[in-house]
Order: structure tokens, then C-alpha cells, then sequence
């Protein structure tokens, strides 16, 4: 079995274009992206980059133009409807950056994660004690019996995690979830977030644009252009004297037709322009100006 067969989230070549009168705008040109069970994986890029776009695909909210995208079983271009419904009912939670997008005002924390179960049709007693044990487990047990007038921003979008995960979803997937709260808030909904990874073994996918926030993931992935540029993968190691540290490593990332985005950094410092030289060495690749 191949590694993207056995992949959770597997993305080839994704395109998606998006029509605007006579304008036709490409928000995803060819991206790639393979994400494991238990992983939690933060994808990073400038405004316009594609990276809420991907969310969305994956969220079974909007459909790619082309490529191929599979989560679990499910094809992504193919579901019909009704598949659709029952993909976003069971396999995916997503969580907005909006808390006003994910919460309803006039119902309680209780209820709000009630209300997906009721959807689903899980049985009363059930839908009692996983609303309790998520949101105990999020931190806000206590809080209940709020509204979401009644919550802190931070306690707001623990209570839409709690929402997101009450039909038992295998990815959580969340856009900006720290983007209207401050530093210290930001910090509690991140390490809540780990805490459902950890802990319930969901494979979490979070958008972010705060570089605080993307390194404390063991990887990120960040997207240029639509496309996937690069990786930094991040592993602790251990000193001589016992101590430990992070090390981050910065990867390129190559497509299936071996197109790799070179960082403007490095075109700039080397004037890599149009053209530039490969020469293939025993055990790596040069890559020169053309002038």
C-alpha cells in the first residue's frame, strides 16, 4: 500500500477557480497536500495564498474545479448531495474564525453541542453525556448554561471545538481559530486544540497566518500561489547535558511533476530569473542563474 493510500487527507493537483463575471480567478492552481491519521498539521500563507480555500474543499463546503481529493473513503469531486450531508454530518467539524459564524445566540453551550447530535438523531441520554464530557473537557463544563453574549471570546470558540467535534468527527479542520483573540487567549484555544489531538486522537488541521501559533505543530505547511511550497517539520532533540530543544527544518515541497517553488529569498540572492542551470550531482542537485 502506497503511503497516499493510507493517508487520511490526500490533495493531487488541486485546482479551483472561481468565476466573477468575465474575470476567472484561481485561488488553488495545482496544489498537493497528504495529512496522516493523529496528525496535527498547520498550513500557513499570505492573504489570497488559497490556504481558507483548501479548508473549505476539505470542509465539504465548496467543491474543487479539478485534481483529485479524498478524505477517508469519501471522493471529494464525486458526493452527490446527500453524501455530502452525511460527510460533513459525521466525518469533518470545522470551526470558524467568526465565533458569531459558529455559535447561535439565543441557545446555550449545552445546547449548541446538542444541537449536531439532534441532527444526527443520537439518542437523548447520549447527546446528555457527550455535551457534558466535551465541554468538561474543553474547559468550559462549567459554562453550560450560557449564551454565547454570556462567554469570553476564549470561551467561545471552546465551546464551538466542543460543537465542532459532537458527532465524533475523524478531522477537525480550523480556520483562524485564534485570529480575533488576544496572545495569552490564543495560547489556551491552541493548547485546547493539542489537547483533542492528543487526547481523542483527532487529526486536526488548522489555518493560521500567526507564526506563534504554527510553531508549536510538528509541521507546517505553507502555501504560495495555490500551490504547496514548502514544509517545516519540527522534532525535539536531546543535548549532551540532557536538555532539549526544537529543531525546525525547512523542506521544498515537489509536486507530481516534480515542480518544486524555489523561495523568493534565495531567486533573489542567486538572480534566478526565467531560466536557471541544473547540474545533477552524485547526491543532490545545483541549481544556478542562467547569466
Amino acid at each position: 500500500m502506497s503511503a497516499d493510500a493510507a493517508a487520511l487527507i490526500v490533495c493531487e493537483s488541486l485546482v479551483r477557480i472561481y468565476q466573477t463575471g468575465p474575470v476567472e480567478v484561481q485561488a488553488l492552481q495545482g496544489l498537493d497536500l497528504v495529512v496522516d491519521k493523529g496528525e496535527m498539521v498547520a498550513v500557513v500563507g499570505a492573504s489570497g495564498s488559497g490556504k481558507s480555500t483548501l479548508l473549505s474543499i476539505l470542509a465539504g463546503v465548496d467543491a474543487p474545479t479539478a485534481g483529485r481529493a479524498r478524505v477517508e473513503q469519501w471522493d471529494l469531486l464525486a458526493m452527490s448531495r446527500a453524501d455530502r450531508v452525511r460527510y460533513r454530518r459525521h466525518t469533518v467539524g470545522f470551526v470558524r474564525q467568526q465565533t458569531a459564524s459558529n455559535l447561535i445566540p439565543y441557545l446555550t453551550a449545552q445546547q449548541m453541542v446538542d444541537l449536531p447530535m439532534t441532527a444526527a438523531r443520537t439518542p437523548a441520554r447520549e447527546r446528555r453525556q457527550r455535551s457534558a464530557d466535551l465541554l468538561e473537557a474543553l474547559g468550559v463544563g462549567a459554562l453550560a448554561g450560557r449564551r454565547p453574549g454570556e462567554l469570553s471570546g476564549g470561551q467561545q470558540m471552546r465551546v464551538a471545538i466542543a460543537v465542532a467535534l459532537a458527532n465524533q468527527p475523524h478531522v477537525l479542520l480550523a480556520d483562524e481559530p485564534t485570529g480575533e483573540l488576544d496572545t495569552a487567549t490564543s495560547a489556551e484555544v491552541f493548547g485546547a486544540l493539542r489537547d483533542v489531538n492528543r487526547d481523542l486522537g483527532v487529526t486536526v488541521v488548522v489555518v493560521t497566518h500567526d507564526p506563534a501559533v504554527s510553531g508549536q505543530v510538528e509541521r507546517t505547511v505553507s502555501i504560495r500561489d495555490g500551490r504547496t511550497s514548502s514544509e517545516v517539520l519540527r522534532r525535539t532533540a536531546t543535548a549532551d547535558d540532557g536538555g532539549t530543544h526544537v529543531i525546525a527544518e525547512e523542506y521544498a515541497v515537489m509536486d507530481r511533476a516534480g515542480r518544486i517553488q524555489v523561495p523568493r529569498d534565495y531567486r533573489e540572492a542567486l538572480a534566478l530569473t526565467r531560466r536557471v542551470r541544473l547540474a545533477l550531482e552524485p547526491d543532490h542537485i545545483t541549481i544556478r542563474s542562467d547569466s
